[in-house]
């Protein structure tokens, strides 16, 4: 007999115990089938197996005659009875353990860590987001855990159109708003629809100069300067069909966009230039003035907008959003619907609730000082010749080496034997290479509150007097 799915409760073990004609019978069909399941280790050490009761019910088997085969089992070596525990898969010496999978991360994490990309994830709100998601659950309806809209969720996408409003002066209304997985399936989503020909800051995050390539964009470097992209060559040096670009905090310079370049850039795009995609990823966090305002204002009809959750509240969340044109809404929501139909129901209904009784911005306004107080720690332990720049904003800084100090590689080779991990600005460039500016591009959001000061003295004594 062909095993029947079980009804009964208890664990569910998919076991096949028909017995072809002299091989023994179910109970050896049975035996057969348990032994061959822990040899290929499909029932893992100390996994435990249903009661012969309910396995016996299962199955369809007679109570002593799933007795009858785990006694044998037991007896072999293969299961183990505990008292009060039941019967579960014995520890077998010898058995070969698969190897685990490899992982991003390195085997050995830096004693401090200073990399750029990533907030405080020790500071994630849980409880608010807990009671974020427990209001939203209880008064989601039942159509809401079934396929959604590929925009998003109406609640969220209405939450982040007040939102942005207020807080960035973005031009939004829930209808022009996509929601996402993160920034990086947005950046893919646009590439579908803007143009095979994408300009992107020199320097910039390699990482998603990839992104465009692998979804059949071509780059093309944008210089930067001391006024931030060179938006006055678009047109004329640099041809594209769009341009990614990050006005409020250049990544990884840390400049903010020029008025003037601002104004060239809005009237390109105006004008018919293209199409262009305003990176906003850490635009909350400003320490000295008021908020830089979105790009996307001046040019709402030109300009997409991209945000994300990840630096405010944390990257596992995976929630990113979109304000576009209205003319690609359209073809942006029909590639987003065979992307992955839709962003996940749950974390966007939790999000919404959040953002809806203020709980988001509380939580912003607590990192942006918490992460102006490292500011200030980094700038007044390396002030001097090592003085970070770019530090008006954002969640990194840029410390130059210049010449008659140690370079990058140095700096590296000092870095690992203290166990200090930042980032280098070479690594940035479109093509690096001999007479390109060096630095270090230092975070300081990926330390807990408590190791930050640490990793700072550490990286003092990399750089030296």
């Amino acid at each position: 007999m062909a095993d029947s799915w079980p009804t009964s409760p208890g664990v569910d073990l998919h076991l096949d115990v028909s017995a072809p004609p002299g091989t023994g019978g179910r109970r050896a069909a049975l035996e057969r089938a348990l032994r061959d399941a822990v040899r290929t280790g499909r029932l893992a050490p100390a996994a435990r197996l249903p009661s012969t009761r309910r396995l016996a019910e299962q199955l369809g088997l007679s109570r002593g005659t799933v007795k009858a085969a785990y006694d044998q089992l037991i007896a072999e070596g293969y299961l183990t009875a505990r008292q009060g525990s039941g019967t579960v898969v014995a520890e077998r010496p010898g058995a070969s353990s698969p190897a685990p999978p490899p992982s991003s991360t390195a085997a050995e994490a830096p004693r401090h860590d200073l990399r750029p990309g990533s907030p405080d994830v020790t500071s994630f709100p849980a409880s608010a987001w807990l009671r974020a998601t427990r209001r939203a659950l209880a008064a989601a309806p039942s159509a809401a855990f079934d396929y959604g809209d590929p925009r998003g969720s109406v609640r969220l996408r209405t939450a982040l159109a007040e939102y942005l409003g207020r807080a960035r002066g973005v031009v939004a209304e829930p209808g022009r708003i996509v929601v996402t997985s993160g920034y990086v399936q947005g950046l893919a989503l646009l590439v579908a629809v803007a143009g095979p020909v994408v300009a992107m800051e020199d320097p910039g995050l390699p990482f998603h100069r990839e992104v465009v390539r692998r979804n059949g964009g071509r780059v093309v470097a944008l210089p930067t300067d001391g006024l931030g992209a060179r938006t006055d060559l678009l047109g004329t040096q640099v041809t594209a069909d769009a341009v990614v670009v990050t006005p409020a905090h250049q990544y990884p310079t840390g400049v903010t966009l020029h008025p003037a370049r601002r104004h060239a850039l809005a009237a390109w795009a105006r004008g018919g230039g293209g199409l262009v995609i305003e990176d906003d990823y850490d635009g909350e966090f400003r320490y000295d003035r008021q908020p830089v305002g979105a790009l996307q204002g001046m040019a709402p009809d030109h300009v997409v907008y991209l945000g994300t959750a990840s630096k405010t509240l944390g990257p596992a969340l995976r929630l990113g959003w979109m304000v576009l044109p209205p003319r690609l809404v359209g073809p942006v929501t029909e590639a987003k619907l065979y992307s992955d139909i839709h962003t996940g129901a749950i974390g966007q209904l939790a999000l919404a609730e959040l953002i809806r009784d203020h709980g988001y911005d509380r939580h912003v306004r607590a990192g942006r000082l918490r992460y102006r107080r490292r500011r200030d720690l980094l700038a007044s332990r390396l002030a001097g010749r090592y003085a970070p720049s770019g530090i008006a904003a954002g969640l990194q800084a840029l410390v130059r080496l210049g010449p008659g100090g140690p370079d990058e590689a140095e700096v590296r080779a000092r870095a690992a034997r203290a166990g200090l991990a930042v980032g280098t600005l070479g690594d940035h460039w479109h093509e690096p290479g001999p007479g390109r500016p060096q630095g270090l591009i230092v975070g300081y959001g990926t330390p807990g509150e408590g190791g930050y000061p640490a990793a700072v003295n550490a990286l003092v004594g990399v750089l030296g007097p």
